[in-house]
């Protein structure tokens, strides 16, 4: 177990990472977990294939080599009473969260001690916690539970529902190029202009560290909407799936390597040559 008192990582991921062929994302969890020595809890329970956990117990055992894997497939609330799998997730130094749909993860984990412990723990003492998918979306505060796609947001584009909440002021969303859910994403941060949008293309991992940098990791791009300066939206008025004007959003595309500071909302691009790994 970390014993560092610090924040640990917050790593949401956009789906559909690589898992065998160099899987740079995977890898720098495990690395900042503690290499092979790690011990690392799964959390499959936003998805409804029972194959889900055992097929990350394998990335992680034998591509990623670590030694110590726990699977926790909390399948209904009681399951998070589970004094043996709580007693996990306070020793483990990462854990990650499978896709599915995030809205099984608010009912089964939603208020629980295990919702409770993942926030403290990577709060107070290192724990890191990524999330692929409806993993990445639960970390938010303001969970997108559902929406619609496409580029231009609408009135009821997209539903919000409370998320583990490990990152404020952030709204995530997932396979964003690949979904075209910009739309969405926009008609989010209109209705939580305090929060920033971060939209996460798949095989693309944001690495959002203790002192709130946000290092672009993977293939795709990292999708930025900072709506400090909007100075105007009609979601208030707007008639029922009709058109949002939002005006003045800040937009930035960022990818592998390059850099977005939460606190002073500014973006750094990749360096000219790619670091090595």
């Amino acid at each position: 177990m970390n014993s560092k008192s610090r924040r640990g990582f917050v790593i949401p991921i956009g789906g559909a990472e690589e898992r065998e062929h160099h899987p740079r994302i995977l890898e720098r969890f495990v690395e900042l977990c503690g290499g092979k020595k790690a011990k690392l809890a799964v959390i499959p329970t936003a998805s409804q294939l029972k194959t889900t956990g055992s097929a990350y117990e394998h990335v992680f055992h034998d591509v990623c080599h670590v030694g110590e894997v726990h699977v926790l497939n909390f399948l209904e609330r009681r399951d998070a009473e589970r004094r043996d799998w709580l007693e996990i997730l306070r020793e483990v130094d990462g854990v990650f969260v499978t896709g599915g749909n995030q809205m099984r993860l608010t009912r089964v984990l939603g208020g629980t001690e295990v919702a409770e412990i993942l926030r403290d723990r990577n709060r107070r003492d290192g724990l890191h916690l990524a999330g692929t998918s409806a993993g990445a979306a639960f970390m938010s505060e303001h969970m997108i539970a559902c929406g619609d796609e496409g580029p231009t947001p609408h009135e009821g584009m997209v539903q919000l529902a409370s998320g583990l909440g490990v990152v404020a002021k952030v709204i995530v969303d997932q396979h964003f190029r690949q979904r075209d859910r910009m739309g969405r994403l926009i008609s989010a941060i209109a209705a939580v202009p305090e929060a920033l949008g971060i939209g996460l293309d798949e095989d693309t991992a944001a690495f959002i560290g203790p002192d709130d940098d946000l290092l672009v990791v993977g293939s795709g791009a990292v999708t930025v909407i900072d709506p400090a300066e909007m100075s105007f939206t009609s979601i208030d008025d707007a008639p029922p799936h009709a058109p949002l004007s939002v005006v003045n959003l800040r937009l930035h595309v960022l990818t592998d390597r390059g850099h977005f500071d939460l606190k002073r909302r500014k973006a750094t691009p990749p360096a000219s040559k790619p670091l090595q790994d």
